[in-house]
Parts: structure tokens; sequence; C-alpha cells
């Protein structure tokens, strides 16, 4: 083509262009806003549609054209939903003291299977004081916050109307390690509606610390015998001096010629308890004490010399106690499971939120060899579960 017939058509498509621009300038939009709503860009691999092309189908027709040109399809299934998870069962947990060094041992294994079961543990810590657990115990059941309490009771006779109205409110109630009620020689619940009540009766208990100082008294007239109780008169204590002294009333060569209280939080209480005792009584054959006492007590008497002379005799079967029985330095202990005690608990508590199961009363040294009297003839067949 030549450059100046080339020229003329540029001319003309720049003429065309300029008036339809100025149709589009009119006032015919009556001065509404222009839509600047972009149409799609064309890419390279759509060329723009001439002016031969078909017209757009209508939505028919494209429906239509879709059906034949793509086979049909089924939807997929839609996913499930997750579920949520249930709400965790609360339990209040009132202790008899958080710092008691055989509790640690059964509250590890509470706390296991309640991590296990979706179970949310909630310790209150009396401090060994009875006043402080009954307003614990009434608070968590005024609150409505819980579904069971375990209870590690300091005042078995005087809790038994807090209980009565925890079972009224519908929560599930299971006792460890100390009755409630008035009968300290069963660990059959007193209450009804109790689901279960896991412990050996502290009676049972201290007529067995009475048959291990029988047999350290043997040969001995007189058996000068101290006994440290643990909290002088909380009823544990009580139980356990009644049935001490029912085992060894038919044998007059056994004397207790001092008493002390040790407490149950470590060898300090042993430790000021015997020091105090040697003072005024200086001279004797056999202590018996919980096990956390009967530390301090051994420390007290190597240093000064006397340990020698002296039969041990525990309550609890600490890791302390079987080595001290292993070694010849303890004469025996009754065993003690608080580790089991708190498995079985809340093994009870479970099935009584999940059905209502009532267990009633297990003595976890029931089945212990020799009754759980570990002696140096015997101490090679127990494990603590504790460490006193």
């Amino acid at each position: 083509m030549k450059a100046r017939t080339l020229m003329r058509l540029l001319g003309a498509a720049l003429a065309l262009m300029l008036v339809a621009a100025a149709c589009g300038d009119g006032d015919d939009n009556g001065g509404a806003a222009t839509d600047v709503t972009a149409a799609p860009t064309q890419t390279a691999a759509e060329p723009a549609a001439s002016d031969d092309d078909e017209p757009e189908a209508t939505g028919d027709t494209a429906a239509a054209e879709a059906d034949d040109s793509a086979p049909a399809t089924t939807a997929a299934p839609a996913e499930p939903a997750d579920e949520p998870d249930p709400e965790p069962w609360r339990i209040a947990y009132l202790s008899a003291s958080s710092a008691n060094t055989f509790l640690l041992a059964s509250v590890g294994e509470l706390q296991r299977l309640a991590d296990e079961n979706n179970i949310e543990l909630v310790e209150f810590d009396a401090q060994f004081n009875a006043e402080l657990q009954t307003t614990q115990l009434q608070d968590a059941i005024a609150s409505g916050q819980y579904d069971g309490i375990i209870l590690v009771a300091l005042n078995g006779p005087g809790l038994v109307p807090d209980v009565e109205a925890a079972l009224a409110s519908g929560l599930q109630v299971v006792l460890f390690n100390q009755i409630v009620g008035d009968d300290l020689s069963t660990n059959e619940p007193q209450v009804d509606g109790i689901a279960a009540s896991v412990m050996a009766p502290p009676v049972v208990t201290g007529e067995r610390a009475g048959r291990l100082t029988i047999q350290a008294c043997e040969g001995l007239d007189p058996c000068r015998v101290v006994y440290l109780f643990g909290i002088r008169g909380i009823p544990l204590d009580v139980a356990l001096r009644q049935g001490f002294d029912s085992a060894v009333a038919g044998h007059p060569n056994i004397e207790v010629v001092a008493e002390g209280e040790g407490l149950y939080l470590g060898p300090e209480g042993g430790i000021n308890a015997i020091q105090d005792i040697l003072q005024a009584q200086p001279e004797f054959d056999v202590v018996v004490g919980a096990d956390q006492s009967l530390q301090g007590v051994e420390l007290v008497l190597t240093d000064e010399g006397k340990l020698d002379g002296v039969s041990l005799i525990g309550l609890g079967g600490s890791s302390p106690a079987i080595e001290g029985v292993r070694a010849g330095r303890w004469f025996a202990t009754v065993y003690y499971a608080p580790a089991s005690e708190g498995r079985l608990a809340m093994e009870a508590m479970i099935a009584a939120l999940r059905d209502g199961t009532i267990t009633g009363g297990i003595d976890p040294n029931a089945n212990f060899l020799d009754e759980g009297l570990v002696t140096s003839a015997n101490v090679d067949q127990f494990t603590a579960e504790w460490d006193g």
C-alpha cells in the first residue's frame, strides 16, 4: 500500500473516533455517576470476538450446552462436623493436708486418673484444721460447681450432716483414708448413698501396731514403750490408740511410759517430740509412731547413741521405713498403700458418676502378706508406695 493511501485511511479512522467521543459526552446520562466496574480483561489466549461471531447463548442454551459437553457428577458428601468434647466432670478433693507426704502419693494417682478421664480435680487444703475442712465442704456443696466430692475427713463423726447434705444435692461422695461416722473399726460406709469408702480401718491398724509391739517386747519385763500420736485427739488417732491398747492389754510386761505428738508432716515433729520425752524419760525400749515422726526419732536416737537399744515400729510402710527395716535400724512398720488408696478412690468415683455404682468398703491392706506387718522376715516382699 502506498504511503499516501495509508495516511488517508488513518485520518478517516481518527475522525470516526472523535465523533464517537463527542456523542458519549452528551447530556443523555442525566448527571448520573459513570459505572466504573471494569469488564474482565481478555488474555492473549482469548482473541476478541469479531462481527461474524455467533451471539451469546441465553441461560437455557448455555445450560444445555454445558450438559452436552460435561458428564454429570455426583456431589461429594459433606465432611461430618467434629463433635465437641464433652464437658469435664468437676471433682472437689478435700484433703486433710496438701503437705502430708502420705497423701501426696494418693493425690498423684487421683490426678493421673482425672487426666485420663476428662475430669477436673480441684483440691482443697484443710491444713489439718477440722473446722476449716467443714467450711470447705459446705462451700463446695453450696457452689453447685461440682459433680462429686472425694473426702479425707478430719472429723468423721462431725462431718456426717454435711456429707448427707452433699448426697441430697445430687453429688457423688467417695471417702478414702478416713472414716465418716462413729464406728472406727470398719471401712463400710456409715452414711447411706456414699459410693465408696477406701481405707484400712484405723482400729485394725492400731491392733496391727500392737501385735508388732508384742513381738518387739518378747523377753523384756518390763518393756517400756513410747507412743507418739500423730495429732492427739482427732478421731484417727483416738481409733489407732484404741486398737493398740486392745492388742497389748493381755501383756502385763508392756507399759506405755511416755506419750508425744509427732504430727504427720515430716521428721521435725518426731525430733521435737522425742527430745522432750528424753528429758523426762531417758530410758525406753520401743517407740511406736507414724513413719514421718519416726524418721526424726531415728535421727535423735542415733545422735544420743541409743538407737541400737530401741525398737522402732512405724505406721505407714514408707520407703524410709522399708529401708530401715531391711537395714535393721527399724524393728517393723505397718504397711500402707496410699497410691493404691488414691487409685481405688478415683476408680470408684468414675464408676459412680457413670452409672451410680455403689462400691462400698475397700481395705487396700486386706490381701497383703502377713496383713501388712513388715518385719525383717518378710521385708523383701514389700515395695513402698510413698517416700515418707
